[in-house]
């Protein structure tokens, strides 16, 4: 078999039944919406903490004898500092030391939880690629994998954190000594220096990230732990130098061809849609590779045949099964999307009632303000994808039995109901969110009633009620549902691109 074969049988996994693939990659993107939870639940505490001491209370007086007018920096100086050290003042109540370990405590724990699940989404990932390669069904098997390899997975990422720092540590602290003492006396000599000990640096971690690429891979296809996958990459990476090499190349191409079109995007202020290509094509093809490559050196490449349809009759009937299914669903859980409704729309009245009373306070923006420099086109496809990615993480989040699922319909309520009291014209914010708002709130709402009825159904799993099948349909039903939301989206992105800012000027 040849390095085409590989290849030929990443695209033929793709073509073939992608949603026995794609929601664990989806799930992976929803992993930063879980962990938010955590700083939500110390901001909560953290509210109650100066609430019940006074100390809340404390700093709205101070901030309310604060001078609204801010000094201009420029043209009074001495204004300005004054009523810096207003805010300052103003703001010493908040400062405590209850306060300060709860944000280094959340800090922390938020980065062990982000690695920890992104390590077991990864472990799910891999496995389900492996057995997509070898035609299995890929989210059963990846299920199991998420339980079978998820710590052996998180043990490496670990291994090659501290080999990181190690290496830093080796090669930093030396070049900083020498090019301190040498710069002493001649310090241009300690730029040539400085620079070495970069490359060094640079060519040490490639070769470390270069072995560590594919031992998750050995991890699940070879069956064993941290330090038996290594060697086993190694292995692989000697026996089939070409095969590696391309892999390696094709991961650093395409790192730096999305960073040059998400540079290129940013200036339209388009952004998202790169995200969303990452997580649907990129980051599951290059797992899919390098996984091939490695089936195929230990003889285990047995991919699907190639899809006999072509890809526009294939997208059309997906897009026909997203839109029926988003439907069947809508019409299967109502009494999941009232309890939707009336969370959203309450959280939207806890967010006014929130800042109502800092309105004095608070600078008033007008949507016709922010509007300016509005450009359809691209404010259409961000809209959309901006849009799409919020809906597909607050559904997979809700896998973690359901609680991030919610807290994300919540703090969107609470931000929409803020950003709506602040508002200084409401009448144009009611006109211009009315036509798009017909589509996008629906979907976002529809969106959040999957994600608690996926952290109900994996909660049944979890407590074995349903069996991994019943949960891989799942998985593979929330990904169709979503389709029929993107369509939703789409149609709200472009009303809100092209209609929604421009139909009213001329009546208000």
């Amino acid at each position: 078999m040849s390095l085409s074969d590989s290849v030929a049988a990443v695209v033929a996994v793709f073509r073939r039944r992608p949603a026995d693939l794609l929601p664990l990659y989806l799930l992976g993107a929803a992993v930063p919406a879980i962990v938010r939870v955590l700083p939500f639940l110390a901001a909560i505490i953290g509210f109650v903490y100066l609430e019940t001491t006074g100390r809340l209370e404390a700093a709205e007086t101070a901030f309310a004898d604060l001078e609204t007018d801010v000094p201009d920096p420029e043209g009074e100086p001495e204004a300005f500092e004054a009523w810096l050290l207003d805010v300052g003042s103003a703001l010493e109540p908040l400062a405590t030391l209850p306060l300060a370990l709860l944000v280094i405590v959340t800090v922390f724990v938020s980065l062990f939880a982000f690695v920890a699940l992104t390590a077991y989404v990864s472990a799910g990932q891999l496995t389900a690629c492996d057995a997509r390669l070898r035609s299995e069904r890929g989210l059963v098997t990846g299920i199991g994998g998420v339980k079978r390899y998820g710590s052996t997975f998180f043990g490496l990422y670990v291994l090659e954190l501290l080999l990181w720092l190690v290496v830093g540590l080796l090669i930093g602290l030396p070049t900083i000594l020498l090019a301190g003492t040498v710069g002493l006396a001649t310090p241009l000599l300690a730029i040539p220096i400085v620079l070495l000990g970069v490359l060094a640096f640079v060519a040490v971690i490639a070769v470390i990230r270069a072995l560590f690429a594919f031992a998750p891979v050995a991890v699940v296809v070879d069956d064993v732990g941290v330090f038996g996958s290594l060697p086993r990459a190694g292995g692989f990476v000697r026996a089939r130098p070409v095969d590696a090499a391309f892999y390696y190349a094709l991961s650093v191409g395409l790192l730096l061809a999305m960073s040059v079109v998400s540079s290129v995007l940013v200036l339209f202020e388009v952004a998202m849609v790169v995200s969303l290509v990452s997580v649907f094509v990129v980051l599951p093809a290059l797992d899919l590779l390098k996984t091939a490559l490695y089936d195929r050196y230990r003889g285990r490449l047995h991919p699907p045949a190639m899809a006999d349809r072509s890809l526009r009759t294939q997208f059309r009937a997906g897009v026909r099964r997203g839109w029926k299914d988003m439907s069947v669903f809508v019409r299967e859980t109502i009494g999941l999307h009232a309890l939707v409704v009336v969370l959203g729309v309450g959280s939207f009245i806890g967010g006014w009632l929130l800042v109502d009373p800092y309105t004095d306070v608070l600078p008033a923006a007008a949507i016709s303000a922010r509007l300016e420099g509005h450009i359809p086109p691209t404010a259409a496809l961000e809209f959309f994808g901006n849009n799409w990615l919020v809906a597909i993480t607050t559904a997979y989040a809700g896998v973690a039995l359901v609680i991030p699922a919610i807290a994300s319909l919540l703090f969107n309520g609470v931000f929409i109901g803020i950003t709506a009291r602040l508002e200084a014209e409401p009448l144009e914010l009611l006109a211009f969110v009315i036509p798009h708002g017909i589509f996008e709130i629906p979907a976002i709402f529809v969106a959040s009633a999957l994600g608690i009825w996926l952290g109900l159904v994996g909660w049944r799993a979890h407590k074995g009620r349903i069996d991994r099948q019943a949960f891989a349909d799942a998985l593979e039903r929330a990904f169709w549902v979503l389709v029929g939301i993107g369509i939703l989206l789409a149609v709200a992105g472009f009303v809100e691109g092209f209609i929604s800012p421009y139909y009213w000027r001329p009546f208000l």
